[in-house]
């Protein structure tokens, strides 16, 4: 597999659909903030080595989701092409912005070990409220991953790789995350989204090589077509 570029892809693509999103699931349940109180401040002094390992997995579930995310683009090649490669960039942006996001953790974690969780949240809301981190590090950044991933899995569906409810049921889980505070709620949200992008996962993990090969755009002067890439797996 790892000497074929094909099946590589295929298989990184797949893996990585039911890894990333699966990782955030299990992050927010092992998030002390998801059952007691949300402060991370107040969260890690309650258990310090589950707040860190939280922020841990959310940092590497949506590293690993931008991945993601270019696999999808595959399916997409014949398809709602421009559609996809304007979302999927944007997703992809969105996501590594929220990985970068998570540094603020043992920022937090810090202020909240020498300082009240009051006064820690009042440093914290003067810290981000600079227009440099806003603009620069969460607006419209912030939302683009969590909001793009549910448009370009519609994308997706129309290019016929996904049935309908897969991005209803992810447009759900992640909209309901963002409406709703953090908590118990969250852990469902996020696990129904797991779920939809979990099915895509598992069909790309069982396609063969040419069926993965066949997304690609059909015979066209000075194009790729399945036959050439399969001559040399380029």
């Amino acid at each position: 597999m790892f000497k074929d570029s094909a099946d590589f892809r295929r298989v990184a693509s797949g893996t990585l659909l039911i890894a990333a999103p699966l990782l955030q699931a299990v992050a927010a349940v092992v998030d002390p903030g998801t059952w007691g109180d949300e402060r991370e401040a107040v969260g890690y002094g309650a258990n310090p080595a589950l707040a860190q390992l939280q922020s841990a997995m959310y940092h590497w579930s949506y590293l690993l989701m931008a991945l993601a995310t270019l696999g999808l683009l595959h399916v997409m090649r014949r398809r709602a092409v421009v559609f996809g490669h304007v979302v999927g960039t944007l997703t992809v942006l969105g996501y590594v912005n929220l990985s970068g996001l998570l540094m603020i953790d043992p920022v937090e974690w810090w202020l909240g070990q020498h300082n009240t969780p009051e006064r820690t949240q009042q440093i914290l809301d003067e810290m981000l409220n600079l227009p440099g981190v806003v603009f620069g590090f969460q607006l419209p950044w912030l939302f683009l991953g969590l909001f793009g991933l549910p448009v370009l899995l519609v994308g997706v569906w129309r290019a016929g790789f996904a049935h309908w409810w897969v991005p209803l049921l992810a447009g759900i889980g992640y909209g309901a995350s963002l409406l709703i505070p953090y908590g118990p709620v969250t852990v469902a949200a996020w696990s129904a989204a797991a779920v939809a992008l979990g099915s895509l996962g598992i069909r790309m993990l069982r396609m063969s090589r040419e069926e993965w090969i066949s997304h690609y755009p059909t015979a066209v002067p000075g194009r790729t077509t399945p036959d050439s890439y399969a001559n040399t797996t380029a």
